[in-house]
Order: structure tokens, then sequence, then C-alpha cells
């Protein structure tokens, strides 16, 4: 590392011509309008602007690079230096300084504007403590007007106009040539007031730009691309922290071996485009929800999927020392290494969508955890090379499933737990005889954990319902076959209570348990519409509704775990208790093991199967 000192005119000279140049990792800026005119009221000052860093080329890391905004004309060059730190101020005062072009930026409300800037000389001498009331912006008409535009306050749109009003244009300040003649032109219109004001404010105010140092941190070449990463992220403590994807991005878009390969370089943002496309065609539940961006797979995921299966080949083969996915492992992956495992881990993906299908999950607002599909890609990745999965290797992934749903395993430490699981599941399906994997050994359901099952953000919430689900569960309005992922949205399928509100507010009694899973069941629209009421009243509408006696209507309802009986009574401590019983078994089975706190295994999921008619 290296400090230097630049001249500000040198700065901007690079940055025109391309030399210093942005790595393509870098996010967009834009300042606001105040924000750039308290800027350039500090460089007329000459007071510090803060320490900028850097990046020299032409070593390892290699990052593909684009010019700071204003600076376009400058692509296609090699850059000398990318600027890691810096870009705002730096590109505010390119634009302000030196583009010839009105700056963009924003209002307070953030809304768009391009801006010229100007210095009000006799404003600008009169102290140091309003200067920056001394710097103003105008539209880029370079007309201010007040009134909702009925009336003009200052137009400076010829320079004789800006003259006349002592404004000085700073995108002049280092244009010898036009400087020179807008201060002929100022002192023939003012005489010999400007003669003595002009002296004092090249010397008080247009020195300290031209004379301005940029205190620089130059990092070599040879630093490595963690550390760069590293270093990018601390000193940009303001913005909002870059993912591994745009690093890799631009680290894989500066390869220079596949650009010298193939004419162009890779774009690995296209690459996750394309691949997320038709992983969520295939599979809606890979896809994202809307407003929320942390649903469905996501880039990283992917790139973690990649890490677990190359780390895992490195580990066999004696090159690495553990499995592993963290941020470093990913920052490391070669352009090679990602472009020969990311088709077998696409094809995971789409294995991980249709297992997803039988466990009942079909859709993305119904995922438990987006997480743990990375270790299942992984590992379906690394079978498909010996021959990939069998019965018994897909009932013991089942189980590992329902142990991190129900267990709540994949909430939080998932950089840990997924290696250690993509290691330990393909060490059991390749032995019988190996230790179980420690999310299944570790899962653990509480009994009383059923009754605060109310959130339908819940990971275990959403897991008992497809439990049901996938069991078989009959709607009581559309009753021909169990329901689908695809008559889940076809005839508008949610979470209902069985004893609804207005069945509480009539009976009292509500201690909590109404909003419990144990009260709640997956119903159609139509159905639900009818549902209101004792439960002994709504059933009998629903059955006529359906056009079934009751002995086939009860069918539907135990499809459900549900006592018929119970619910017709309009007993809801005792339905409450059975069907609290039957899902606890239900769980029971999913996870293979029993339920904590539960005294007896009581009546069991599969004592209420449907009959069939």
């Amino acid at each position: 590392m290296a400090l230097d000192n630049p001249k500000l005119r040198v700065v901007l000279e690079d940055i025109s011509s391309g030399k210093l140049q942005l790595p393509e990792f870098q996010r967009n800026w834009k300042w606001d309008d105040e924000r750039i005119r308290a800027l350039l009221a500090t460089i007329t000052l000459g007071y510090p602007l803060g320490v900028v860093m850097t990046l020299e080329t032409g070593g390892v890391p290699q990052f593909k690079a684009r010019t700071l905004s204003g600076a376009e004309h400058g692509g296609g060059v090699t850059p000398a230096k990318l600027l890691l730190d810096g870009q705002q101020r730096l590109t505010s005062l390119y634009q302000a300084l030196r583009q010839g072009a009105p700056v963009d930026t924003e209002d307070a409300r953030g809304t768009p504007m391009k801006r010229w800037y100007y210095i009000n000389i006799e404003a600008a001498l009169k102290g140091v403590i309003d200067r920056e009331e001394a710097v103003i912006s105008l539209p880029e008409n370079r007309v201010l007007r007040r009134d909702f535009g009925r009336q003009t306050e200052l137009d400076l749109s010829t320079r004789q106009l800006e003259c006349s009003a002592g404004m000085f244009p700073v995108n002049l300040a280092f244009d010898e040539t036009e400087k020179f003649a807008w201060q002929m032109q100022y002192i023939e219109m003012h005489g010999q007031e400007a003669l003595t004001l002009w002296p004092q404010f090249a010397q008080r105010v247009l020195n300290h730009i031209t004379g301005f140092d940029i205190p620089m941190i130059v990092l070599p070449s040879e630093t490595p691309q963690d550390a760069v990463c590293s270093v990018f992220e601390r000193v940009n403590t303001g913005g909002v922290p870059l993912d591994v994807f745009e690093l890799l991005t631009a680290t894989y878009a500066g390869d220079r071996r596949y650009r010298e390969e193939h004419g162009e370089d890779f774009h690995l943002g296209n690459v996750w485009t394309a691949t997320k496309q038709e992983l969520t065609a295939a599979h809606p539940v890979l896809g994202t929800l809307e407003g929320r961006q942390d649903s469905g797979i996501t880039s990283s995921d992917f790139l973690q999927a990649i890490s677990l299966v190359r780390t895992y080949e490195r580990k066999q083969e004696g090159k690495a020392a553990a499995v592993s996915c963290k941020r470093r492992d990913l920052l490391s992956l070669p352009l090679a290494d990602f472009r020969r495992l990311a088709p077998a881990v696409v094809e995971g993906f789409d294995w991980v969508g249709r297992f997803l299908a039988k466990q009942f999950v079909f859709h993305h607002g119904d995922l438990p955890y987006r997480t743990q599909l990375v270790p299942l890609a992984a590992v379906h990745a690394l079978l498909s090379r010996t021959g990939g999965l069998d019965e018994r290797s897909e009932a013991l992934i089942t189980r590992w499933y329902w142990c991190g749903v129900m267990g709540e395993m994949y909430g939080s430490g998932t950089e840990s737990r997924m290696p250690r699981d993509v290691e330990q599941l393909l060490a059991a399906i390749d032995d019988p005889d190996a230790q179980e994997p420690d999310t299944i050994a570790e899962a653990n359901f509480q009994a009383s954990r059923i009754d605060r099952l109310a959130s339908r953000s819940s990971a275990a919430y959403k897991g008992v319902y497809a439990l049901l689900g996938k069991r078989g569960v009959y709607d009581w309005y559309f009753t021909e076959e169990p329901m689908t992922g695809e008559t889940m949205v076809s005839q508008y399928v949610d979470i209902r209570q069985i004893f609804p509100k207005g069945w509480f507010a009539k009976n009292g009694g509500n201690d909590g348990r109404s909003t419990s899973i144990v009260n709640k069941m997956l119903m159609s629209y139509r159905a639900g519409s009818s549902a209101t009421g004792a439960p002994s009243s709504y059933l009998q509408v629903l059955a006529r509704e359906a056009g079934l006696d009751e002995v086939w209507f009860d069918d539907r309802i135990i499809s459900h775990l549900i006592d018929p009986k119970l619910l017709r009574a309009d007993d809801f401590d005792a339905f409450y208790e059975d069907r609290r019983t039957r899902l606890l078994g239900l769980i029971e089975d999913a996870m293979g093991k029993p339920v904590a706190g539960r005294e007896t295994s009581g009546t069991r999921a599969e004592g209420a199967s449907v009959d069939a008619h």
C-alpha cells in the first residue's frame, strides 16, 4: 500500500482519459444537489476532502472496469487504476468541473434533475463562513424561476448574463482559454470594481480549486481479491454491502483467458438470469415472491451450491481441508470451475423443484427454508456422477428435509450446517451404517410448539400443512380428487380456521388456541365462504352443496386429520386435543423420531386414513 497526493487537475484528467475507472461491481452513484454544492464549497476553501482509495491494475485480481459517469468517452482504455473509494466525490467533481455538461443529480426528495453550478464572486469574497451560500445551482436551461415558473429569479443562459451577474461557472475552472475569455468580459462589463474583485477571487477561490490535492491510498495490483473486497466494504460503510455475485461478475468479466478464447467477456449476470428463468418456469417454487427478494433461489444460493460441490471434490482429492461455501470460497471460485460445475448444479436445482412438489410445496410463499435447498442441489449434483438417487437414498433425504423443517434447523448458522449436511448425507447414502446427519440427530420438535404455531412466516407452520397436503387432503367443496398444486391455485386454497372467529365471539373461550395451527386447515375460497358459524351447521351446508351424504363427506373431513363426530358436536376442547394428537403423530412420522414432551404417541396420523368409496 502506498500513499499519493495527486492534484485534482491530474485526477480529473485521468478520469477523462480512462486511466482511472471503476471496478464493475461498484454501484451507480448519485449525490443530491445540496451535497454537491457543499462539496464544491469545500474545494473552493481548500479544506481537506478526505482520502480516496485506488487499486493498481495489471496483476491479480483483474476486475472488469467501467468509466465514471460522465466520462464514457474514456471507455475502451485499459485503466491504470480502479477507484475503490471516493466514487461519489470524484464523479461529482468531474461532472461539475470538467465534463462540460450539466450534472446528473437529484433534489432532496430524490427527483432526478440536471444542474449547472456557479460561484457568486462577491458572496464568495465576503468570508468563509457562508461560502456554501455562494455556490448556487441552476436548471439545465440556466434559468431559475419562482412562483411556479411565472417569474424569472435568475437568468444565466448566456455568458453576458453570467458576467453581468458576477456568477462564475465552475466548469471553466480548469479551462484556461475559456476562463480567460470569461474574465475579460467580466472586467469589461464591471470596470474598476472587477479589476479589484477578480484578483482576490482568483487567489482565494479559483487557486484553491486548481491547486487542490487529493489524498490517495494506492493498493498494489498484487493485493488478494478477498482483501480488495473486504477493504471496499469497510471503506464504503454508508452503502449497501456488496454481494459475492456482483464481485464475481466483475472478476469473470475481466478473465483474460476466456476473452482470448471466445473473443468476448463472460457475463455471469446473463448466465444466472437465463438459469433462474429456466428453473422458475419449470418450478414456480424456485421463483421470487413479489416484494420478497429473499424468497426463491438467489444467485448467492446458486454460487454456494457450486462451492459445496467444488470444495467436496477438492477435499476428496486432498486439495482442500474442508467442504465450505463461505464468502471467501465463493470469491476464490475460478471461472473454469464455475463453467464446469454449473450444469450439474442446475440439474440439482431442477431435481429440487421436483422433490419439493412431492413434499406438497409448490409455490415460493409456501417454502419453509430457501437455504435448505442449497445442500439438496449440491448433494444431487455430486450423486449424479455415481448413478443418482435410489429409493433408500431419497427416503433418507426426505427424512433429513423434514427434520430440518420441523426442527427449524435452517433459520440461522447455515454456512456451517450446509457443508456438514452435504458430507454427512453423502456418507449416510454411501454406507447405511454411517452416523445419521446432524440435522436429523439434532432436530427436536416440542409438543407445546404446535400450540404456538400461528404465523405462516414460520417454517414449521408451513411444514405442517405441506405434510397434510402430502398425505392427501380433500377440499370440502371441490371433492373429486385430493388437492394438488394446480387446484391450490385454481380454487384459491388458503389456510382458514375450522372453528371460525365468529364462533369464538359468540361462545367465548378464545384462549389463544383459536389461531393455532391445530384449528386451521387448507380450504378453498368457495368452501371458506360457507364455513361460518358453528361447525355443526356449516358442515351440513357444505355437504349439501357438494352433493354428498354425511358418510361420504366425513371421509373428506377425516383427510384433514379431524374427527367428524367431535366437529359436528361443536366440542372445541375435545376437537382440539384430538387433532393436536393426530398432527403430532404426523410430525413424528415425517421426522422418524418421537415428538418431545409427548407422553404417548396416542392417535396416530395413519389412524385417520381416508377410506375409498
